[in-house]
């Protein structure tokens, strides 16, 4: 018995506003790399559903940066720790080493991929440069006065390096080992949020917040020319040069991303995001790059949003946007004839993502305000349901992946949320403090008090299920909207329950529970439900989602304790099991109607599971 994982669908970089997001791209301009939640993501630029996770940070990540090689990534996040790990694997690591006592903001590699600088926010000092391989120091990073927001080395010899602050100045030094030269003052009168040395290492761009971009000797930090005086509107986020030297890019506040002629100073092209002459905070473009080795002229940007928008150099509109979430998805749900997975997060957004390519879609329309709590489908009616922690319920069209009408207001918090036929008409249950309430169309049909408040919910066909906070687990039949008649009333578990769910048979009812176990339920000839196995309790925290194969044989779970485990009916001693699956926790798991288990969790990432040989 096997699980493999076949596909990671990464989430979208981790951004702040008015604070710049790096993005990193390889020497061969084939990956990407960029921090989101407490990972880093490798990511192929052609085909953004093939990712790689590096997941040892135990900290809110920020930043990445790609060897020259190629081989290694360097990482850092808020505690000041960098780590060196291999890029192709994103599992082993070469060395975890302390710079700072806070947040690195940037990092830089030389051009023999031996020595890295990093910087950001510390108490004693803003940065230190290390030797990639065994973490001993190679130069002092002085000079500052406020955090450095970034660095760059340049890549040919003499060896060079710069840093801009919050203090306005540029800092430049001589190396290695590197040792402070000068500063320049004066030209920046706000935040320097970006640097960067030319790819032939006789310039050096700076950019900031007061919306200036000048241009310096590589060698020698001599103040060449200030260029593109009053075309930006806004903080000037990222810069990236071209791979020939003769260009750069830049992306800013105002929601442009602009390409300038070095020689001539000037706007050579522009893209602006979001619709013309309205003011979008969510299209703001806060990190650029523009990747070596390729011949294409491509230009990668990321959005407030965290969205990456792809451009090419002569075309006039974006030619590609790839989306995710951004925080931890917390609910799930598929539709397996359209081949559609739907996802909720954390911060109220939702996602609709193709099951053959990985790609993901935003929805239109205003969705939650906060945490959605549960995503319910019905391949029926086609729409998707979701309710979220701003107590209301909300009607997703799936064909127009598009929000319907307006957002009904629950009685109170939800707990689940679920679809059932009742009448021959499919209608939503929604489970809160109230008991489980009853929608049709999207207006409330009637409800059903429960005896404790309710904790989870489940429902197939008719058949509605529900655990509550007194660890019982109440079956119905919901005859009408009102008439819900009492089936069953199992009080075995001693914990809490946790996640419920029915199999497509309805004949085995899973429950999960805060201790881990998972309890198996069997409905006999008269209609009673009797306690099938036990043995499934192999997690070791909260299960958070229970999930039954199309043929009700398979169960897959996911818990807190971040693993994804498939169970077996017919021989329930055996299971299989992908540890570590999700940093933080699973928050749901499904079954994509073609023998693959689809998990997502709190790292905002998607995760596809082949299972082999389980009876």
């Amino acid at each position: 018995m096997s699980i493999t994982r076949e596909a990671i669908w990464a989430p979208a970089p981790s951004t702040t506003r008015g604070s710049p997001t790096p993005l990193s791209s390889d020497s061969k301009g084939q990956r990407i790399a960029y921090a989101s939640n407490k990972s880093i993501f490798v990511r192929s630029i052609d085909n953004p559903s093939e990712s790689k996770q590096y997941t040892k940070h135990t900290a809110q990540t920020t930043v990445a940066r790609f060897s020259p090689s190629g081989y290694y990534v360097a990482s850092g996040d808020v505690t000041g720790s960098v780590r060196v790990w291999d890029a192709h694997g994103a599992e082993n690591s070469k060395g975890e080493y302390s710079i700072i006592a806070g947040r690195i903001n940037d990092l830089a590699w030389d051009g023999d991929s031996q020595r890295i600088i990093a910087v950001g926010d510390g108490r004693e000092r803003f940065g230190h440069c290390i030797t990639a391989d065994s973490g001993n120091s190679v130069g002092v990073i002085e000079g500052h006065s406020g955090q450095i927001n970034c660095v760059s080395i340049r890549q040919q010899r003499p060896l060079r390096a710069a840093t801009g602050s919050d203090d306005t100045s540029l800092c430049f030094f001589h190396g290695a080992p590197f040792k402070f030269n000068t500063s320049v003052r004066g030209k920046h009168d706000k935040f320097i949020y970006g640097t960067q040395f030319s790819p032939d290492g006789n310039l050096l761009v700076t950019v900031g917040s007061d919306r200036r971009i000048w241009l310096y000797d590589g060698k020698t930090a001599e103040v060449v020319k200030q260029i593109g005086e009053g075309e930006h509107k806004g903080s000037i986020f990222g810069v990236s040069w071209a791979p020939n030297s003769k260009k750069l890019v830049t992306c800013s506040g105002d929601q442009t991303v602009r390409i300038w002629d070095v020689e001539s100073g000037k706007c050579t092209q522009m893209w602006r995001m979001g619709e013309e002459g309205s003011i979008s905070i969510q299209h703001q473009q806060v990190g650029v790059t523009w990747p070596a080795g390729r011949t294409d002229g491509l230009i990668i940007s990321i959005d407030l949003d965290g969205n990456l928008n792809y451009f090419q150099e002569g075309k006039e509109n974006v030619v590609k946007v790839v989306r995710g979430h951004q925080k931890a998805i917390t609910a799930v749900g598929v539709l397996a004839d359209s081949r559609t997975l739907w996802t909720g997060s954390s911060d109220g957004r939702a996602r609709s993502w193709d099951l053959k390519t990985g790609a993901a879609r935003s929805i239109d329309g205003e969705m939650h305000t906060n945490y959605v709590s549960g995503i319910a489908t019905s391949e029926i009616e086609g729409r998707i349901y979701s309710v979220g922690w701003d107590d209301t319920l909300r009607t997703i069209d799936a064909a127009q992946l598009s929000v319907i009408g307006t957002a009904v207001k629950l009685g109170g918090q939800p707990k689940g949320v679920a679809v059932a036929t009742i009448g021959g008409k499919p209608h939503t249950l929604v489970a809160t403090d109230r008991g489980i309430m009853t929608y049709l169309d999207g207006a409330e049909a009637d409800g059903h008090s429960l005896p404790s408040p309710p904790t989870c919910l489940a429902a197939k066909g008719d058949l509605v299920t529900v655990g509550t906070e007194d660890k019982h687990i109440r079956i119905f039949h919901a005859r009408t909207a009102s008439d819900f008649t009492p089936l069953a009333d199992l009080t075995d578990p001693t914990h809490a329950v946790s996640a419920v769910s029915l199999a497509p048979s309805g004949k085995h009812l899973a429950v999960g529970l805060t201790n881990g176990k998972i309890f198996v339920y069997a409905s006999t000839h008269s209609g009673s439900w009797t306690l099938e196995t036990n043995r499934w309790s192999a997690h070791t925290g909260r299960v958070t989602s229970i999930a039954w194969s199309p043929a009700s044989k398979l169960a897959a779970s996911g818990s807190l304790d971040t693993n994804v485990m498939v169970w077996s009916l017919a021989d329930p001693g055996k299971r299989v099991k992908a540890l570590n699956a999700h940093q933080e926790g699973v928050g749901g798991v499904v079954w994509d109607g073609e023998g693959r288990v689809v998990s997502c969790g709190a790292d905002g990432a998607v995760k596809c599971w082949g299972v082999e040989g389980v009876l």
